[in-house]
């Protein structure tokens, strides 16, 4: 039986056992430990963030940063439309109301253009803008900060794929009020489930930091000024996070590794693979490419499925999803078209050339048919 190859399964370095065991031995189980403080430090130590604070997951970091910017009732927020679910749920949590930004083409992330055409004519300023890195990939992050700050919207980056991803030798998450890494199953690294809320404002760390501890005043008995929520991560996750660190770079070189494989094999058949903005260096968390003629990627991805080859169509942008249907958007219909055209790749780091070439011949298989 053929190895099921899936989108970007868990892999693990070598000591994140080592690092669960000693949590075991000094019995601090719950979230506080030695190794919560070690996982924010080696997540400030790689990305040049000033303060972290480990959270349960990247929609947790999120909900957050938009709680303590002040973000409430009926305040607009801007976002990617092109991305995935977990990054505007907590705008609805807030009981704020989206507004969702279409793409460009250099990168596929959110359009400085349109962000900018819209805060120039908008009647209500937004509150905030929750801008992804798709796919491990940077957006025109500089330009998109110089808007908000020019426009006093609050900047918070998700960047849940692309932790290791740089724009100009700064790393995605950094550019920002906040970033949020994600460090779910599927991530370039993963502690199970996770994430963590980046500022360089210790203030708002420090705020943060108190709402995911359930907001308790510093009495012994329990005492409640605000509401919060159980929102850290366990010092055994953490412990896990910590060993995934000390791999990421061999992660991120990996990943691009086999995306250059899926580039070679597939040279000689008319696909655009997600382009890499100039200064940037993506970490390639998956491999995604548009068909440039008509495909039925749906049979595609049903021929692979049965192979054994996970994959799955490129993100349905928030616009469309019901949940959103009456909510202001600012279209240009790339989202739409990268929608309808795009799939993204098995983009494993235990992935070898011959395992690639297996989805490559694949894919070719299914446009000849």
């Amino acid at each position: 039986m053929k190895q099921r190859l899936f989108l970007s399964p868990p892999h693990m370095g070598g000591n994140e056992q080592k690092y669960i065991d000693e949590v075991f031995k000094s019995n601090y189980i719950a979230p506080i430990g030695e190794y919560i403080n070690k996982f924010e430090a080696s997540i400030c130590s790689y990305t040049g963030a000033q303060n972290a604070l480990a959270v349960t997951c990247g929609t947790a970091a999120i909900h957050l940063a938009l709680r303590v910017l002040g973000v409430g009732k009926d305040d607009d927020v801007l976002a990617s439309t092109f991305t995935f679910i977990g990054s505007v749920s907590a705008i609805l949590y807030q009981n704020a109301t989206p507004v969702f930004i279409d793409s460009e083409r250099e990168s596929w992330n959110l359009d400085p253009v349109l962000l900018k055409e819209y805060l120039e004519s908008c009647e209500k300023k937004p509150k905030a803008l929750i801008v992804t890195h798709l796919y491990g990939q940077s957006a025109q992050i500089e330009e998109i900060a110089v808007i908000c700050k020019e426009y006093g919207v609050y900047l918070i980056e998700d960047a849940a794929e692309s932790l290791g991803a740089t724009y100009n030798g700064k790393h995605t998450g950094t550019f920002g009020d906040f970033g949020i890494y994600s460090f779910n199953g599927n991530k370039i690294l993963t502690t199970s489930g996770g994430g963590m809320l980046v500022s360089d404002n210790a203030e708002w760390i420090k705020k943060a930091g108190f709402y995911s501890t359930q907001a308790k005043e510093p009495y012994l008995h329990y005492e409640h000024l605000e509401y919060g929520y159980n929102y850290r991560m366990s010092n055994v996750l953490a412990a896990i996070g910590v060993g995934q660190m000390e791999v990421i770079e061999d992660r991120v070189e990996k990943k691009r590794e086999v995306f250059e494989w899926y580039k070679e094999e597939l040279k000689d058949i008319d696909v655009e693979f997600m382009p890499e903005l100039a200064g940037s260096h993506g970490n390639r968390w998956l491999t995604t490419l548009l068909f440039k003629k008509d495909v039925d990627i749906d049979k595609i991805i049903a021929e692979l499925d049965e192979d054994g080859c996970e994959s799955r169509p490129l993100w349905k942008p928030m616009h469309m999803q019901p949940l959103f249907k009456e909510n202001q958007s600012v279209l240009n219909r790339v989202s739409e078209e990268l929608f309808e055209r795009g799939i993204c790749l098995p983009s494993g780091t235990r992935m070898d050339r011959n395992d690639v070439k297996r989805v490559c011949d694949l894919i070719k298989k299914g446009i000849q048919s």
